[in-house]
């Protein structure tokens, strides 16, 4: 299993280097757990970029699982009603 960790923004404004990143780590093992517990604010774009990792991760017949969740992130996706989408146990880290 890998594990790797989101820090910072997951925005517009990081989105591209993050998705990078991100699909990279898809091809480092066929368990992978992201940690999304230092995320401090998260849009539209970082949103996109969970799902289609999620989507990638199935296609490739791998498990990906978002661990960790910082508040930003589960505001997010209880806002877009794609909790239960992502499949993951979700448990909010403290502030």
């Amino acid at each position: 299993m890998q594990m790797t960790a989101v820090e910072g923004e997951l925005t517009i404004y990081t989105a591209a280097t993050e998705k990078q990143r991100l699909q990279s780590f898809l091809y480092s093992d066929d368990v992978l757990e992201l940690n999304l517990s230092g995320v401090s604010e998260i849009d539209s774009a970082g949103l996109q970029i969970l799902i289609a990792l999620k989507k990638e991760a199935q296609k490739l017949n791998k498990k990906l699982s978002y661990v960790m969740h910082s508040r930003p992130v589960l505001e997010m996706f209880e806002f877009t009603n794609l909790t239960a989408w992502f499949g993951d146990q979700v448990v909010l880290v403290h502030d």
